[in-house]
């Protein structure tokens, strides 16, 4: 299987560090200690792009070709003000890709659709479409198992990802027709902004 980039391997390397050359600075969030690496080393699932709820299961890998072998240019577009239309759909397709492919993306999507779920099962329940719970269960109807705990609802990562993907075009459009905000960092020596979404950058 393939070890899938979640953030695109020509964004990490605009990070390299002039100290270590074809190599960056990242931190370990389990112990939040420095490590050096390069930009394949990290930001990396396996089979990430893949998702069987979709009809063409990498189809976003195709979406990457019209993004990723223009980004660089379109980065330094943004740097000397001479913006275009590739550079604003480039910038907006990576912005979008980020936000529904990591998994901070897959995170915050994942919570709202189990939620619903448990709202539905529990108004179904409510109407008595549910049947009481066997009796190793003690007959209790599900909104009181989901209450104390018995039962809980979870969500696949990779439905929330394949509804993302599917609007990825909108939202890209949506962040192309936005006003934008850039802000330019000129220390070398840290030459990013963080934010645990990558989307922000």
């Amino acid at each position: 299987m393939a070890l899938d980039h979640y953030v695109s391997q020509v964004h990490l390397r605009n990070f390299y560090s002039p100290e270590l050359g074809r190599r960056m600075y990242a931190l370990r969030k389990s112990d939040l200690r420095a490590f050096p690496c390069r930009s394949e080393d990290v930001c990396r699932i396996e089979a990430g792009s893949t998702n069987p709820y979709l009809k063409e299961p990498r189809i976003i890998e195709d979406f990457l070709t019209e993004v990723e072998p223009y980004y660089n240019a379109s980065v330094a577009n943004l740097r000397s003000d001479t913006i275009e239309h590739r550079t604003v759909f480039v910038i907006s397709g990576f912005i979008a890709y980020v936000q529904t492919c990591s998994p901070a993306g897959a995170r915050i999507f994942t919570e709202p659709l189990r939620s619903s779920l448990e709202t539905t099962a529990q108004m179904a329940d409510a109407r008595g479409l549910i049947p009481p719970s066997p009796a190793q269960l003690g007959g209790k109807s599900l909104t009181t198992l989901v209450a104390e705990g018995a039962i809980k609802f979870t969500v696949d990562p990779k439905y929330p990802q394949a509804l993302g993907v599917t609007t990825i075009m909108g939202r890209m459009s949506k962040f192309g027709n936005s006003r934008w905000e850039i802000l330019l960092n000129e220390h070398s020596t840290s030459p990013f902004f963080y934010q645990r979404l990558p989307a922000c950058y």
